[in-house]
């Protein structure tokens, strides 16, 4: 059943308008009214709808009933993702959404090849939204992952997170397997390094900030894949999937 995220009020019984941009999808694919729908407004649970008229740039839809559906993990975690090149962050945030990640946060770091500021920056962050909606779509969930503003990474380390920071670095004596068997699930953020990962100041200063120092292994990972294994080791580990 297709499902959309709209964020608006969604009450049982009521007829709504949907956004622009799934009036424009329900257009492209045909869908006729009378067909079903699942929506979701990111506040929890979610909505079975049936589409009343479609065009091409204006949908309704009335609202059935709710169905309190979640399937987020019973801790949170933050990925902080150094800017890598290209679109290889589209790629990570994606797959991290699909992982049941709660929160990203980019940083501008050292080795960071890509520099966003200004308008590209809104841009690109618009485009990273656009990207967690329809990743949420896809895998079912109800929430959104919630997407910070670019950060540098010293800043961003001074300011303090208020949950368990994670280095992930190929010099960590301890594996983050070991270390999650060993303590109970929690909100933690891992911090992960752009191509060519974190600098050893950064590394050095992250150390120094409260962050655990924690190796994915004997094998360097490249920085699109080590936060997603990480996110899938601490859910093995605390049974989240």
């Amino acid at each position: 059943m297709p499902r959309f995220y709209c964020p608006q009020p969604l009450v049982s019984g009521n007829t709504i308008e949907l956004p622009e941009a799934v009036a424009h999808h329900l257009h492209v694919v045909r869908l006729q009214p009378g067909a079903a729908l699942t929506l979701f407004n990111g506040e929890g649970g979610q909505y079975r709808a049936t589409l009343v008229e479609t065009g091409k740039r204006r949908a309704t839809a009335v609202i059935d009933g709710h169905d309190a559906i979640e399937t987020e993990a019973p801790y949170p975690v933050t990925l902080a993702q150094g800017l890598p090149e290209g679109s290889k962050m589209d790629w990570i945030i994606e797959k991290a959404v699909e992982l049941g990640v709660a929160a990203i946060q980019p940083l501008a770091a050292a080795r960071s090849v890509v520099r966003l500021s200004g308008e590209r920056l809104e841009k690109r962050q618009s485009h990273w939204h656009g990207v967690i909606v329809a990743a949420s779509e896809q895998c079912g969930r109800n929430r959104l992952a919630q997407l910070h503003p670019m950060a540098e990474v010293q800043p961003w380390l001074a300011a303090g997170a208020g949950t368990t920071r994670i280095l992930l670095s190929p010099r960590a004596t301890e594996s983050l397997a070991g270390w999650a068997r060993a303590n109970a699930p929690q909100a933690v953020t891992l911090l992960i390094g752009p191509e060519g990962g974190l600098t050893p100041h950064e590394e050095d200063a992250a150390v120094a900030a409260g962050a655990l120092s924690l190796s994915m292994g004997p094998r360097v990972l490249r920085t699109e894949t080590a936060g997603l294994a990480a996110l899938a080791v601490l859910a093995g580990a605390w049974d989240a999937i």
